[in-house]
């Protein structure tokens, strides 16, 4: 199929962009990146490029510098309407010049602008960003690099739209990239498990600290790069103090000495027996119609959609009895299975999992925040804590507004969240649940999303770390001040960083010590940290910058209305200060070595390279016609003219903001776009947005190009046993025997009645005991999912009388030729 957009020119050649080389420090738990990408304009005309690319919602970009021939042009901060304008002069006017900023609308999507590149000329930016690596499960750290940026739905009336467009599945992209990774740990470094093809861990020092990885060669940027590092002492606390600048005013943030605190409190796990059976639990499930996609680009057979439906009904079996449950589903519009939440008893839960067994990806865009506000104007039901479940793909456009909502009612409950698929926006993923105290969760290539759902399950009905407090054992006339709020809760084995801006710090080998308070089952907890007073030098200013950078956020997102204007204003003042990016501001760059004007018509392409993301729609999900996608990708930013439509889809609206227009006089016709002609009368999918509108283009496509259908996805899937062992659970963790009980053990009904070692009316106990060592044996792999089911179960089995349970369990194990031991059963301590 002919694609003329995304990655090709008008001729159907490469895009200037030639390669990109990514190289990532990584010194504990921060990560240091740095990307060079390399551009060449090999038409006959003078180039704007403008790209768009996601990044980690907590990166802090902290220099951005320019490379043409042998000149370096070194970008400076500024407010963002002043760089705008700055730029916008200085392309209309003939010159070099650079943008980057971030987009308005969300945190992790930026827009890097190349104008007036000469027919010819070679140009290469270098992007640095340092962020915080983020704590699994398994106490691996994580680090991802974008390589997806989906399209994001923007609900009607809503001034910005996330980039459009796809590039072809499976073509080789006309770049070369290249990714390496160097570590520095302060304890082991033990292995690298990555979801792309590496080379061998090579480690540069005898005590294994330091060792080096990169990414195999001729991977393809198809999907987000995720590391996880494993360290041998994951939950070692430390504390890093960087010196201020020495050219910088003391008593000023980049002047002072900046620490940097990380802590493990040390919260034990309770048996699920213990857990607590209360709690008002919500899920809302994203069912756009971008959640019929496949989990990734290499199995088609699992829907999101499919794997949510999976993840809710393990939900609905592993909930605790005496809890209150609804579930919404949510779209353009929105729907929940009850009108109010309901008690936790077998007919509601029956009814429920009726409903989940049909759910669809139906119900077109992803607007979140009507079915938000929906719940929330809700009351809060007594001695039930209301715990939210929010399970998306992520493709929304107006995230920081769903963000600011869950804000507003944080102290109402706690919001869990799963950001589903490849390119889901970390912005709202990580948001959502920092702010609603609760905690993230990304699921993408393989992975299973059940596991994950169950950890934070286990989070919201495990005794939580809150009343957090820092207390600091220094000399008196060093003053402390946090650049950032504390956090509200932490759940297990959640890692808390904190930074501090120390003023009058003095020189000399000074000890000091810092202690974190928290209380844990109403019992109050101290966690010390001896640290060494004397700040350590370092050029970069890596911790100032990240420090700087929790303190912008913590402007940002106020929402009270007084002070507003001098928050905005200091925001201003630390980012430019600091040298790192803001909402408020953007990195801009002119090379005023260039004293001849570029003259010509100004070409302007909009490039999506996949490392800094091409939306990569999977095309099982996203059957287009052939028609090539549309030109621009702002719409009315900087007056760029409309191409021509051979459909009536209305352009999108700027992604950035405002409409920057260049005066005519400046601008001519120089900036226009070709004509975009479209084979079909589909609609722009992106106006209609990550879902909904996706199915009408296609609808209207196929009767012009019909596509092949694609076997993997219509082939009836398998049914997973253990979900089948676990949809026949009753709420009260019992379970009947029946047929399709029977026949999941390998035998007739009649086989199973017939060996019951004790009267009749203790069939379900006999059921129920099977059932349970069923899943010790042959489901141990997944025990993270059926832990809670299971723990029902025992505790449903201890309550029965009558029945010798030593002599249940000996039979079942006999029955069924298994040898798990009382102890592990549950029934043994």
């Amino acid at each position: 199929m002919a694609n003329v957009c995304g990655l090709r020119t008008l001729k159907n050649e490469p895009v200037p962009l030639k390669s990109v080389e990514v190289q990532v420090d990584v010194q504990g738990h921060v990560a240091s990146v740095s990307s060079t990408l390399q551009y060449e304009n090999q038409e006959s005309s003078p180039v704007e490029a403008v790209f768009i690319f996601p990044m980690e919602s907590n990166a802090t970009i902290y220099s951005f510098v320019a490379h043409i021939g042998d000149v370096e042009i070194k970008a400076q901060v500024k407010e963002k309407e002043q760089a705008q304008e700055e730029y916008d002069d200085a392309v209309s006017s003939g010159q070099q010049a650079f943008l980057l900023e971030e987009s308005d609308e969300s945190s992790d999507v930026f827009r890097l602008s190349v104008g007036s590149l000469p027919p010819g000329q070679s140009a290469s930016v270098t992007l640095s960003y340092v962020t915080e690596l983020a704590v699994q499960a398994d106490d691996a750290l994580r680090f991802c690099l974008p390589a997806v940026l989906n399209p994001r739905y923007t609900p009607a009336g809503c001034k910005s739209l996330t980039a459009e467009g796809s590039g072809p599945q499976g073509e080789s992209v006309p770049y070369t990239l290249s990714l390496g990774v160097h570590m520095y740990s302060p304890s082991t470094v033990q292995s690298v498990q990555s979801n792309c093809p590496l080379t061998p861990l090579e480690f540069l020092s005898q005590d294994n600290t330091e060792a080096k990885v990169s990414l195999s060669p001729g991977h393809k940027f198809d999907r987000d790069v995720e590391l996880l590092l494993y360290y041998g002492q994951p939950h070692q606390p430390t504390a890093i103090l960087e010196a201020g600048q020495p050219s910088a005013q003391a008593g000023s943030l980049m002047g002072d000495t900046v620490a940097m605190l990380s802590f493990y409190p040390e919260i034990p796990s309770i048996p699920s027996s213990q857990m607590t059976s209360k709690g008002e639990f919500i899920f809302v499930v994203d069912r756009s119609c971008s959640m019929d996609c496949p989990m990734n680009q290499h199995n088609y057979k699992q829907t999101r959609i499919s794997s949510a439906r999976d993840t809710l009904l393990l939900l609905l079996k592993s909930l605790p009895v005496g809890c209150y449950f609804n579930i919404y589903g949510f779209g353009s519009s929105f729907e929940s299975y009850f009108p109010e939440s309901v008690e936790y008893m077998q007919a509601n839960m029956e009814t429920a999992v009726q409903k989940v067994r049909s759910m669809q990806a139906d119900m077109g865009g992803t607007e979140i925040l009507h079915v938000l506000w929906n719940i929330y104007s809700k009351p809060c039901l007594p001695s039930h804590p209301r715990q939210l479940f929010v399970f998306t793909d992520g493709e929304v456009g107006n995230t920081k507004e769903v963000i600011d909502l869950v804000k507003r009612h944080a102290l109402s409950h706690r919001c869990f969240t799963f950001g589903i698929g490849e390119g889901v926006s970390s912005a709202l993923v990580n948001g959502m649940a920092e702010g609603g105290s609760g905690h993230p969760q990304f699921i993408t290539g393989a992975e299973r999303l059940q596991p994950k759902v169950m950890q934070s399950l286990g989070f919201a009905m495990q005794p939580v770390v809150e009343d957090i407090s820092v207390k600091w054992n220094i000399p008196a006339d060093i003053s402390v001040t946090p650049l950032s709020p504390l956090p509200n809760v932490l759940f297990q084995n959640e890692r808390a960083i904190l930074y501090f801006q120390l003023t009058g710090q003095r020189s000399g080998n000074i000890s000091g010590s810092v202690s974190l308070h928290h209380t844990l089952d109403k019992k109050v907890v101290e966690n010390t940290l001896t640290i060494n007073m004397k700040p350590k030098e370092d050029s970069s200013m890596l911790i100032h910058r990240l420090g700087a950078r929790k303190a912008i956020l913590a402007l940002e997102g106020e929402r009270e209305m007084v002070g507003k204007k001098n928050r905005k204003k200091r925001a201003v003042e630390l980012s430019i200060q600091s040298g790192v990016s803001s909402s408020y501001t953007a990195f801009i760059a002119v090379n005023t070595e260039n004293k001849q004007p570029i003259k010509g018509p100004l070409l302007r392409r909009n490039i999506k390279p996949m490392m800094f993301s091409a939306p990569r729609v999977p095309m099982a999900c996203f059957k287009l016609c052939s028609a090539p996608m549309p030109g621009p990708l702002f719409g009315g930013s900087r007056s760029v003219a409309a191409a021509k439509m051979a459909c009536s889809a209305p352009m999108s609206a700027p992604l950035f903001g405002a409409s920057r227009s260049v005066p005519a006089a400046k601008m001519a016709s120089s900036r226009s776009v070709p004509a975009a002609k479209m084979a079909c009368s589909a609609p722009m999918f992106g106006r209609m947005g990550g879902g909904g509108g996706w199915r009408k283009v296609k609808r209207k496509c196929q009767d012009a190009a019909p596509m092949a259908p694609a076997p993997e996805r219509d082939a009836p899937e398998t049914k997973d046993p253990l979900l089948e062992l676990i949809s026949l659970q009753k709420v009260d963790g019992s379970w009947d025997l029946q047929p399709s009980l029977a026949s999941i053990f390998g035998r007739r009904e009649e086989e199973v009645a017939t060996a019951l070692p004790g009267k009749p009316e203790l069939l379900p106990v006999w059921a129920t005991v099977l059932a349970v060592l069923w899943l010790h044996v042959h489901k141990m792999d997944f025990k993270d999912e059926w832990q809670f089911v299971a723990a029902k179960a025992v505790a449903w089995i201890k309550a029965q009388s009558g029945a010798d349970l030593t002599g249940f369990v000996a039979a079942g194990n006999s029955f069924l030729g298994l040898q798990v031991a009382l102890q592990n059963f549950g029934l043994k301590e």
